[in-house]
């Protein structure tokens, strides 16, 4: 069986995905009806299905994937780590098998916007990567495609983003999506960026087709990661006032932004915010015919938030970390505590490790001793850290910022939820992931953010990590995971 998806990659042909929001608020039958008219257009290569759209269920995504590929259209199929833990991900993952699915679009998922769903976020996005990975090594021939969102304004929400795709890239993702925006240079930026480091995931741009409601609802910042500026709100709404209601210069923003992708060098488009066979066969044509004038496009194409960050080349480099940052007292523990490590080197075999794995050991085979160890842990790291006991510390990889104080529980990156730094679950608070950019910042070692966090076992939490940790028992960085 062949999968256009794939093989359109794999050949450098310029395709399009089109999204099929599968929403409980969508009739199913609407879906599979949009599905027969985009597979009768040749350069859409799939239909890709959410799941968990907006943070809220809709429409089993495996039910539609395969009712749609019986209508002829090649599925792409969204799994998210919101509502399933890593055996509930990999049954998932087993049954797209059984059924010959094969293209899967791995993210972690927006936070339930109802309270009484409560999250289980056991994986995060890159280590649900990894899973996939692990399921494609033993004969399972998926297609992995990822997240990313160049649309952001502030230092550390975008690097952290680009380290993050290269994290999936380096965990076995094949192409990047990126999230909703209307930004010619963060496109640019996006693809520079992966240029310059000599990797060639091809990415596909997100072309949204944007409404007058849905602009008003993103200039709010809902759904998380999905922003429109004040400019582009009022475009948007002044072209409602025609006679079509704005029809015709969203889809010509459309194709003038798929045709600034095409210039760019980007593999495809993912379209979004109409599944009309119609529309999208308007968009193309039109893109087609805009094509050879790309450059002369871009200058419309610019709301970013003013005054916002824009990536200078080679940002990771180790000279581009600002000498003169001031470090505040918060980041002095954590250098005192790196100073400590290599002047007590426990994380190889010393005569130290050696030692303490042996008090350790005798500590572990006495419940009282043990359970009196994991409070006095918690006593200390607890106040310096947040520390919320899971057994499974990786404070020394992440900054001494506590990964668990993360409403998503993510341990390899921010989310694309992130708004100027702010949470998108709680946001009046930072989002910790800036700390751990600025701290790796200050230290002058910003390609330590690349290492691959493990997700932890959570059958250890409660429990002391000083003790699984030489016992070796917890899930933790180690030279082979980078």
């Amino acid at each position: 069986m062949t999968n256009p998806l794939r093989d359109a990659l794999a050949a450098g042909r310029f395709c399009y995905v089109v999204e099929l929001v599968a929403s409980a608020l969508t009739r199913e039958a609407r879906l599979l009806e949009a599905a027969s008219g985009l597979a009768r257009i040749p350069a859409v290569v799939a239909g890709s299905v959410t799941s968990y759209a907006g943070g809220a269920m809709g429409h089993d995504p495996l039910r539609v994937a395969a009712a749609a590929r019986a209508r002829g259209l090649t599925p792409n199929i969204h799994l998210t780590c919101v509502s399933q833990d890593r055996r509930g991900l990999a049954k998932s993952l087993d049954d797209m098998h059984a059924l010959a699915l094969e293209n899967v679009f791995a993210l972690t998922g927006d936070y339930p916007g109802a309270r009484d769903q409560p999250p289980v976020f056991d994986l995060d996005s890159v280590q649900l990567v990894r899973l996939i990975d692990e399921r494609r090594r033993g004969g399972m021939p998926f297609h992995v495609a990822v997240a990313v969102s160049p649309f952001k304004y502030t230092e550390a929400d975008c690097v952290y983003q680009y380290v993050k795709l290269e994290k999936k890239i380096a965990a076995g993702a094949d192409v990047a999506v990126t999230q909703v925006g209307w930004d010619a240079p963060k496109f640019a930026e996006l693809k520079r960026y992966l240029d310059e480091r000599g990797l060639r995931t091809p990415l596909l741009g997100n072309v949204y087709v944007l409404g007058p409601k849905t602009a008003e609802r993103m200039a709010t910042g809902r759904p998380p990661g999905c922003w429109v500026s004040p400019e582009l709100l009022a475009a948007v709404q002044a072209e409602s006032h025609a006679s079509d209601g704005g029809r015709q210069a969203r889809l010509e923003r459309a194709a003038r932004t798929v045709a600034i992708l095409r210039g760019l060098g980007y593999a495809g488009a993912y379209v979004g915010g109409t599944h009309d066979a119609a529309n999208i066969a308007w968009i193309i044509r039109r893109a087609d015919e805009l094509a050879p004038q790309w450059e002369a496009l871009v200058p419309a194409l610019g709301y970013g938030a003013d005054g916002g960050f824009y990536l200078p080349a080679r940002t990771l480099s180790k000279g581009a970390a600002d000498e003169a940052n001031a470090r505040s007292r918060a980041d002095r523990v954590p250098r005192l505590l790196d100073w400590l490590g290599h002047a007590f080197p426990v994380s190889r075999d010393t005569w130290l490790r050696r030692a303490l794995t042996r008090v350790v050991e005798w500590i572990d085979r006495r419940k009282p001793a043990a359970a009196l160890l994991e409070r006095v842990e918690l006593a200390i790291k607890k106040p310096l850290f947040g520390c919320q006991a899971c057994g499974n510390c990786v404070l020394g990889h992440l900054e001494y910022v506590c990964p668990q104080t993360c409403p998503k529980q993510l341990r390899n990156g921010p989310c694309g939820g992130t708004d100027q730094g702010r949470c998108e679950v709680v946001p009046d608070k930072p989002c910790i992931w800036v700390a751990v950019y600025e701290r790796a910042r200050a230290s002058g070692d910003l390609e330590a953010l690349k290492t691959y966090v493990p997700a932890p076992d959570r059958q250890l939490s409660g429990t002391s990590s000083w003790i699984n940790y030489f016992l070796d028992r917890d899930s933790r960085p180690t030279p082979d995971r980078h």
